[in-house]
């Protein structure tokens, strides 16, 4: 298994609106489904819950596997949290934050872990902008998660490529 995930994708729109369109929380959240609280600053979080119906089915489904009747229940109107800490912002050419990858078990603490690294480069090429993003650092991940957050994001992010090339077509 790879330490790392990267995706390309060529997107016909300039770089003014592909930036926009990855560091304005808002249209962030907007593609990404997440609803977010605050904006993205270099070394602050970004904190908010995932909005996405497929996000949250998906992760309901993997919460249900050995979970009681009663807390199902629980669970159907429980919000799925989603936090980012931003790294760095350089204009129109790099943007980065660090997260948990796949997330998504309501009673696990992930802050004891060590998260992975999220980057977004975009570089001009004819006709609009070249748009790569990586995420590293699954070696540091429990071997327990490891695989699963493996697949789950590098699944994730070939979707997540499909709905930012709409968002910004």
């Amino acid at each position: 298994m790879s330490n790392y995930i990267e995706k390309q994708i060529e997107l016909k729109a300039p770089i003014s609106k592909v930036w926009h369109a990855l560091t304005d929380y808002k249209e962030f959240g907007e593609w990404f489904g997440v609803n977010l609280q605050n904006p993205f600053i270099e070394g602050k979080e970004s904190e908010g819950v995932i909005a996405d119906p497929a996000c949250l089915k998906a992760a309901r489904a993997a919460n249900n596997e050995e979970m009681s009747e009663e807390d199902l229940l629980t669970l159907e109107n429980e919000p799925i949290k989603f936090k980012i800490v931003v790294q760095k912002i350089e204009p129109e050419h790099y943007f980065s934050y660090t997260w948990h990858p796949y997330a998504i078990d309501i009673s696990y603490d992930y802050s004891k872990e060590i998260p992975t690294l999220v980057e977004f480069k975009l570089k001009q090429i004819p006709g609009g902008t070249l748009l790569t993003v990586t995420e590293s650092g699954f070696d540091k991940i429990p071997s327990d998660r490891k695989e699963a957050a493996f697949r789950m994001n590098d699944g994730g992010w070939t979707e997540q490529m499909k709905r930012i090339e709409q968002y910004v077509s």
